[in-house]
């Protein structure tokens, strides 16, 4: 009686050929809406100051130190958190305050103090919800969402390069899409060569955008401790928005305005965010100068171009994530990844029904 034949070993790349294929139709969806959201918001901040109206005003701090008087007027309650910089059109910044019941405001206002446009907590334009959703989905709970499909997309785009990973002396045939032979075959090459030029890159923007998604973990674990000194006890009023911001930029030479948080109730230190001149962080800075606000004498200077191998690592996610760390053609390389993981999906779903075709045929 003869033996009945052992079934044929699968070989590790058809194992993942097979892995790499259902993870990518599992969550196709989810990454297609991913990666259109992020190429719309590249240019969000530009695109949000385009639609509001106002002529250009150089920064006057003691400008803008009045209009917060005039936002937050002493003993009505309303309280400042912190002014960041539009990061769209030069010299203009948002102003955030929430009021004795809790209830945010966000004003934006000129160089000067001219106030342009005032959002409430809960109001969302477009672009706003464009960028929520790209974030967090709107909610802590997508944070998670997010958070997972990044991890998935990484383990994903390394799948894909070990599956297409061409053989020794086949590499000019792998890069060079066919333009010939069946439909099925052709479309299998356009994908294939499209993952190899482009998938390390990609796999670049998605792993900066995942690990900004635990950004405290991360840091943590590799020793980023946060910027921080002893907490400074507050002695009488604190020194205006002015004073504070202008110390934090002389204590830095050449460095623009990006974000000012007010001191906490138990320590009278202004954080302010800085760009120093040559960071590759284009919209807020990752440069940090403390400020006493009992006295307005600098407490403490952190350029991030001096900072430990593990705060610039961390302060670098979000401009490599972005594209700023390369300027205009970085940002613009960023958008061209995005469309790219959109043709590769939509690519990736048709050879999968080309292929279903011929099986259910049989």
């Amino acid at each position: 009686m003869t033996a009945p034949a052992s079934p044929a070993r699968r070989s590790p790349r058809r194992t993942i050929l097979k892995v790499h294929r259902w993870l990518s139709l599992g969550a196709a969806l989810f990454w297609l809406l991913q990666a259109l959201t992020g190429v719309l918001i590249v240019f969000h901040w530009e695109i949000t100051d385009a639609g509001i109206a106002g002529a250009h005003r150089p920064t006057d701090l003691g400008a803008i130190e009045r209009r917060i008087g005039v936002i937050a007027p002493r003993d009505s309650g309303v309280t400042v958190k912190s002014v960041w910089t539009a990061a769209g059109y030069a010299d203009r910044y948002n102003i955030i305050v929430e009021d004795a019941e809790g209830n945010g405001r966000t004003i934006r206002v000129a160089g000067d103090g001219t106030e342009l446009r005032t959002t409430r907590a809960g109001e969302t334009t477009l672009m706003g919800f464009l960028v929520g959703f790209h974030h967090d989905l709107l909610g802590s709970w997508g944070s998670w969402i997010v958070s997972i499909s990044g991890i998935l997309l990484c383990t994903n785009l390394i799948l894909g390069l070990v599956a297409a990973w061409p053989k020794r002396g086949t590499w000019r045939l792998a890069l060079k899409p066919a333009t010939r032979g069946p439909a099925a075959a052709r479309l299998y090459s356009w994908h294939r060569a499209l993952g190899l030029w482009v998938a390390g890159p990609a796999l670049v923007i998605a792993a900066t955008g995942t690990l900004l998604k635990f950004e405290g973990g991360v840091g943590d674990l590799i020793g980023a401790a946060p910027v921080k000194l002893a907490a400074n006890p507050p002695v009488g009023d604190p020194v205006g928005f002015a004073t504070a911001a202008s110390a934090a930029l002389a204590a830095i030479p050449g460095s623009s305005l990006t974000a000012v948080a007010w001191p906490k109730s138990d320590d009278a230190t202004y954080t302010i965010r800085v760009r120093a001149p040559g960071e590759i962080r284009r919209a807020y800075g990752g440069s940090i100068v403390l400020v006493d606000a009992n006295t307005g004498v600098v407490r403490g200077t952190f350029p991030i171009a001096q900072a430990g191998p593990a705060r610039a690592f961390m302060s670098a996610l979000f401009p490599i994530h972005t594209g700023e760390a390369g300027g205009l053609p970085g940002r613009l390389l960023s958008i061209a990844i995005g469309l790219w993981l959109i043709t590769m999906i939509v690519a990736g779903a048709l050879l999968w029904l080309r292929r279903r075709k011929p099986r259910k045929t049989a």
